[in-house]
Order: structure tokens, then sequence, then C-alpha cells
């Protein structure tokens, strides 16, 4: 049926043509998503900066019109919404009466600021729309309770999907104690990562390379097995593109990391089962914090390590291998998500990933789903997320 159109000029602002049949709540949602998805890009300008904190975004409106905008640029910073009323307040407005778009529900208790709620009772606004709750159980509705009680408007979950991948790493640690964990590997047609002597320099070309930078920068730490330090020494650093390099974690149950490796300089967290102080004292002198922790079969108990770092402030973890190490965090069901760049190389003999893993059927074997591709250079990138990650 052809839906007649208003009058040009009437309805909201942003859809000044609105058809008679539309109804008016299907509106309102459309210009809610608008600002949310304005609020969600303003958020991803705090990536790789606001740990153990969330990202957040907040735009100010009222009568159609942006009053600021800001967003949580570093942990002990303001938040997105004292942000959002700075700018406004340098613009000349002021927030009474507006409606807030929040990425996530403003917070309710004193932490290294005061509660964002109150702030926006007090600054008077007449409606809030937040992306998600948060899982924080300091938080945990009692923002937007506090807001309703107060004779604020609420309106949540707003875009929750996305705002909650926003803050995929922030969720993982709140709810089940651990970061969210991306595996990055790199592997032929044939699905090998190296040769059977270990060799692997270079799979992929700059390209590809260039993009696993990009990665590190979004990413709170970086880990990797001590044979792939022995094997490679990395520096496991952003070099090729714009950003802050990660925590750089190295797995080293019986501290085989030599104090000349390049990953130490400037800093490195030796994660192990050994209680030989002596032999961790010259890899301290050479810059790393050598932490002992619970052991599992032998080796680093995975679980431990990563509650480890989620006490530390991580929430987003990039483990680059190698592929015994990748195939641990797999077989445990640990791991969220894969970005595997395929190179147009067959590699013939050699090591791959998944190197032990017997599954007892098909049925049993690791699945990814919300799979993408893109060619990245000469290099194909697969991202998907595994089907034993817990939804969000």
């Amino acid at each position: 049926m052809y839906l007649k159109p208003k009058k040009s000029g009437e309805g909201h602002p942003l859809f000044p043509v609105v058809c008679e049949e539309m109804d008016e709540i299907v509106v309102n949602r459309r210009v809610d998503e608008y600002y949310m998805r304005r609020a969600l890009s303003l958020a991803l300008r705090g990536t790789g900066r606001t740990s153990p904190n969330p990202m957040v975004g907040c735009v100010l409106v009222r009568d159609g019109r942006v009053l600021g905008e800001g967003w949580h640029r570093r942990c002990g910073e303001d938040h997105a919404e004292v942000a959002a009323l700075k700018d406004a307040e340098g613009r000349g407005e002021t927030a009474r009466g507006a409606e807030v778009y929040v990425t996530l529900e403003p917070c309710c208790h004193f932490g290294r600021t005061p509660p964002c709620a109150q702030r926006l009772i007090r600054e008077g606004v007449s409606r809030v729309v937040a992306g998600t709750t948060d899982p924080n159980p300091k938080v945990n509705a009692g923002g937007l309770t506090a807001l309703r009680e107060a004779g604020v408007e609420v309106t949540a979950p707003c875009l929750e999907k996305e705002a909650r991948w926003l803050n995929r790493g922030f969720i993982r640690v709140q709810t089940l104690g651990r970061p969210w964990v991306t595996l990055k590997a790199a592997s032929g047609l044939d699905g090998r990562m190296a040769l059977t002597d270990g060799d692997s320099r270079w799979i992929t070309g700059p390209e590809a390379r260039q993009w696993a930078h990009r990665m590190r920068a979004t990413h709170d730490a970086i880990l990797v097995g001590v044979g792939t330090v022995l094997k490679d020494d990395p520096e496991l650093t952003v070099r090729h593109t714009e950003g802050q390099s990660p925590l750089r974690v190295i797995l080293d149950s019986h501290l085989r990391t030599p104090p000349s490796a390049r990953a130490l300089r400037g800093g490195c967290l030796i994660l192990t089962i050994s209680q030989e102080v002596e032999r961790g004292r010259p890899l301290q002198d050479a810059g790393a914090r050598v932490v002992p922790l619970p052991s599992r079969g032998g080796r680093v108990d995975l679980e431990a390590a990563l509650s480890f770092l989620a006490r530390e402030g991580v929430l987003m973890l990039m483990v680059e291998g190698g592929p015994r190490v990748l195939t641990a965090l797999m077989e445990r069901h640990l791991a969220d998500s894969l970005s595997l760049f395929v190179a147009p190389r067959v590699l013939g003999e050699g090591i791959g990933m998944g190197e032990g893993f017997s599954p007892a059927s098909v049925a049993d074997s690791l699945n990814l789903r919300d799979v993408t591709s893109r060619p990245v250079g000469d290099n194909l990138l697969l991202e998907g997320r595994f089907s034993c990650s817990p939804d969000l």
C-alpha cells in the first residue's frame, strides 16, 4: 500500500516527512536510534584507553538540536555524561529539559568520579535513553532506578546488541571474571601456521601485518607463549600504525624467557608456575614483572591467568600464539573470537592450529558464528565468534 506523507515540515525535525499510517512509536524509536548511533561512535574514540572502565559515549539533545556531546577518554577522567555537559556549557547551553542519549546506564556509585545519575538529576534533564544496563554489581540498574525515582523518563535498552558488543570486554570481566579473548593467527591455504622447524616469517604480507598492529592498539594486553618468544623474539608493540602499545604478557611456566628478549624492553608481565626466585631475578632486572600462578598439568593454569589479567584491569586480550597456546584456549572454551589471516600459499608439512586437539566427532569440533571475511592485501581475513563463547 502506498503511504501518503504528511505535509513537509510536520513531525520530528529529523524526520519532517512522516507517513500518516506510521506509528508515532516507530518514529520515536528511529529518532532514539539515530542519536544512540552517534553516542556509540563517540564511545569508540576511547578504544584502548579507558580500561578498566567501559567505553561510553553521550549526546545531549533538546527539540531535535544537539546541545553537547562527549565520551569517556581515559580511566580517572570525566565520564561521558559529564563530558557532554561540559561541552554543552562551552556552547552556552544548559541541560535543563534535555534528552540524554548514553551508551551505558549512568553510574550511581562513587568511584574515582562522582555518580553520573545524580549529576543528570541535578542538571534537570527530562529523559535518559540508555543503550544497555551496566553489569557492574555496584550499578546494575541502580542508575536507571535513581533517575526514575527522581521523575526522569527512562528508556532502555536502545541498540542493546551494539552497546553490549562495544563493551564486550567489560561485560566479560563483570560477569565471568576474565577478559574477552581474541585469538589472532596466520596460516597458509592448507591451515599450516609454520613449517616443521617452526619458521613462520612471514606467512602474510605487509598489509596483514599492519592490520594486526591496528588490532593490537584496540586491546589492553597481548599474550604469547614462551615458544613464540624463543623462536621469533617479537617486540609485541604497536609500530605500523598509530595507537598505544598494549601490556605484553608471556606464558612461561618454567621461566625459559631470556633476559635479552625484546618483549621485555619497557616492561612485560611473565606468568609462571616457577617458584625459583633466583631464576626470575634476571628477568626482573631486564624489566619484567614475574608472577607465579597455580599450575594445571605442569603448565600455567589458563583460567587463573585470565582471572589475574582481569584483576590487573585487562578487558580485551589478544592472543598471538603460538599454536599450543591457541589450541589450549580453544580446548578449554576460553576463547571468544578468532581473527585468522589466510595467505595465498601452501606450506605443506608443518604446524597447524588445533595441533593436539582431538574431538570425538565432527559434532564436537569447534565452530565459528557470525563469520565475516574481507581481503587485506593479498590475504584473506576471516573473523568470527566461537560458538562456545557465552552470550553477552
